[in-house]
Formats: structure tokens, C-alpha cells, sequence
């Protein structure tokens, strides 16, 4: 449903985006997600979806360019504005306009290379009012690289691929799926409402539309009952369809969501570290005849190190999780909490011994034993939800 009726009320941002898109300028053109029944999100539960109005985003596009213009033409007769200056233009506008000005100013500081669409499914909107909105944007600003969105496999699947290559051509150029897994059981269970040859088709369709492809898959997802289900089919549906990018998101449940409730009445059992791990490992294994880059650039993630190109990075991305689970059982507790108080990027960090102490030392300071490291690590995620 379209706010009409709303006024507008100025430059307006979501609350979050990927972690790839961290130096885009964000804008809105949903509120919140059409879906919103994932048991494991908590992000958009309990807000009510809605559709901004064509004009609202032209009009935040305006501010932004308008705001742009300024602070450029500031750059030029003051040098470098610092974040006094900045509060001295934001004084005389209103708070629309001051809020389109900080968004600006972040974006000129990124290189102006990139827009990221809000919120959780901005392919919602009819064809034509979505070129309307790439083509303005074009318009405005000419210099932009990549214009990204996320959108849900059921949506890109209802698009005719005239209509979305007509949005390639219009400027979206990279697609973000939450794909979760490849398990029909696994995404049953946890309401994704998708299934997995639907997930095929709408990343293929992507892909045959010229967009750049990021599918994002969470370890973990399956519970025990599913682990290895969820990784072999999840590697049979990403075979399929060789994304440009695997984003890797380990399982992490919030107190507020369905899956968090699962998971203390016993339905749904949570894998510990290990056990991610081995499902991880399976999950590469089975990924053949693709071109994809894999990331796992999340701190939920064990493995930030796992990184590379099928085919010819993949002995070494395995590598990484083997060794871990070939360590002595010490030497894992520490390399688990060091990783989730921020301490330990790579596994070879454990050799260095000022951080080394420092996991040592939270190590005692949350008790951690081979038996309760999995509610330890549970509750350090929490922060990073």
C-alpha cells in the first residue's frame, strides 16, 4: 500500500542495508518488508509495509543533489568542511533537509560510487515507477557506478525478464537475494515462503538481465535435524544458478523472533561452532562448476578469512576450516571467543601473543569450558544482531 495520503516529511533512510553497500548513499523507496514472516529476522517485525510515494523519492533524490551541490561548491572556497561546518549549514534547514545534507556529506566522503535502494524489497514497485526513479537518479548524478537493492527471489520471479532487463538498463545494476538455503524443508521451517526452484529461477532471471548477482546463505539455518540437507541442497541451487557473489551469514537468534522460541521449547536445535564449521566445509565442497566469489565478511561469521573465486580458490577456503577443526580443543575455545570480541580476523591471529592474552583473558572472564561454549558464543552474537 502506497502512503498517498502521507505529506511529505523529508529526506527519509531505512534502518539497514548490506555490509557491502556501507559506503552508498541510502534511499527509501519501501517502508519496511512485504514479507516480514522470516522466523529467524527480527528487523521489520512488528511495523506495518508500505510503498513511498513516486514523488517523496524524487523529491529525497532532489534534496540529496541539491544538499551535494552545496557542499561542494563549500569544498571549493573552504577546502575540506569539517564537522563544525557542517553543523553551520545544517542550522538554517529544516529537518528534512538537514538529514539529506549529513547524507550528502557521508556519501561525498565515499566518492559518491554507489546508491543502495530501502528497504527489504524495493522491486515491489511497478516496472515503470521504478525506471522513473533510475532514471532520475542517472539524471542527478551521472558519476554513480552501482545502484544496488534487495529483493526477494518470489518478487524477481513475478517480473517478466523484459520488465527487468528494462530496470538493468534503467541503472540497477546488482541484486541482493536473501536466498537462506536451498532445503525446501529448511525454508518451510522457517517461513522464507520460497522455494528452492523458485530461488533458481530468480537468480538465473537476474543473471540473464545483465545485474550482478549477491545470493546470501546462513549456515546453521537447518538446525541439526537439517544440517547437511541445508548444505547440499543450498550448493545444488547456487551450482545452478553462479551468482556473482555467496555472502556468508552464520545463524544468530534474537530473543524477539519465532526461531528463538523453536529453539527453547526444544523443536529446533541450534549447532554449535563445530558443527557450523563441518556444515561450512560441506557446503564448499559441493559448490563445482561455478565462478562466484564467496564472503563472509560478517563478525558473525567464525571464518572472515574465507574469502575467494570458484574454481581456483576453493582448496584454500577449505583449508581455513579444516585447520580449524584439526586444532586441539583449547586452542578452539580460544580462537572462538578472541574471534567474537573482535580480536581474531585470521586463524594465524592466534599467534600473536598480545591478542592471544587478551582472548585468554576473556576466556576465564566468561568461564568459558568445553561444555558451556555455545551458550557463551550464543550470547556474544546477540551484540552484533
Amino acid at each position: 500500500m502506497t502512503d498517498s495520503t502521507i505529506p511529505y516529511q523529508g529526506f527519509e533512510q531505512g534502518p539497514i542495508r548490506p555490509p557491502s553497500e556501507a559506503s552508498s548513499l541510502l534511499l527509501r523507496l519501501t517502508r519496511n518488508c512485504p514479507w516480514n514472516r522470516c522466523s529467524f529476522c527480527p528487523v521489520y517485525k512488528g511495523t506495518k509495509f508500505s510503498l513511498r510515494p513516486v514523488e517523496h523519492i524524487l523529491r529525497d533524490i532532489d534534496s540529496v543533489h541539491r544538499q551535494l551541490q552545496l557542499l561542494r561548491q563549500q569544498q571549493m572556497e573552504r577546502g575540506r568542511l569539517n564537522h563544525y561546518d557542517l553543523a553551520a549549514l545544517a542550522a538554517g534547514l529544516d529537518d528534512g533537509e538537514q538529514q539529506a545534507l549529513y547524507a550528502a556529506y557521508s556519501w561525498l566522503e565515499e566518492g559518491c560510487r554507489s546508491i543502495f535502494l530501502q528497504d527489504a524489497n524495493s522491486l515491489v514497485l511497478k516496472p515503470a515507477e521504478l525506471i522513473r526513479i533510475l532514471e532520475h537518479i542517472r539524471h542527478f548524478f551521472p558519476e554513480v557506478q552501482r545502484i544496488t537493492s534487495y529483493a526477494r527471489s518470489q518478487t524477481i520471479d513475478r517480473i517478466t525478464k523484459e520488465d527487468l532487463a528494462a530496470i538493468a538498463a534503467a541503472g540497477l545494476n546488482r541484486i541482493h537475494i536473501g536466498m537462506e538455503s536451498g532445503s525446501d524443508r529448511v525454508l518451510q521451517l522457517v517461513q522464507k515462503g520460497v522455494d528452492k526452484e523458485t530461488h533458481i529461477r530468480a537468480g538465473q532471471k537476474v543473471k540473464q538481465a545483465g545485474m550482478e548477482l549477491s545470493e546470501y546463505v546462513i549456515p546453521g539455518l537447518g538446525g541439526r535435524e537439517l544440517s547437511r540437507e541445508h548444505a547440499l541442497e543450498t550448493a545444488d541451487a547456487l551450482n545452478q544458478i553462479d551468482a556473482d557473489f555467496i555472502r556468508l551469514r552464520t545463524l544468530a537468534i534474537p530473543n524477539h523472533t519465532e526461531l528463538y522460541q523453536a529453539w527453547q521449547d526444544g523443536s529446533f536445535q541450534k549447532l554449535g561452532d563445530i558443527e557450523v564449521a563441518e556444515e561450512i566445509l560441506l557446503l564448499l565442497e559441493t559448490l563445482e562448476g561455478i565462478h562466484s566469489t564467496l564472503q563472509s565478511d560478517h563478525i558473525l561469521n567464525l571464518f572472515q578469512e574465507i574469502e575467494g573465486t570458484f574454481p581456483q580458490d576453493k582448496a584454500a577456503m577449505t583449508k581455513v576450516v579444516k585447520r580449524f577443526l584439526a586444532l586441539p580443543v583449547e586452542e578452539q575455545l580460544l580462537y572462538q571467543v578472541g574471534r567474537r570480541v573482535g580480536l581474531f580476523v585470521r586463524l594465524d591471529d592466534l599467534q600473536i601473543e598480545a591478542r592471544r592474552q587478551r582472548a585468554a583473558d576473556a576466556c576465564a572472564r566468561f568461564g568459558v569450558t568445553a561444555n558451556n561454549i555455545d551458550q557463551v558464543i550464543d550470547e556474544l552474537m546477540k551484540r552484533f544482531i
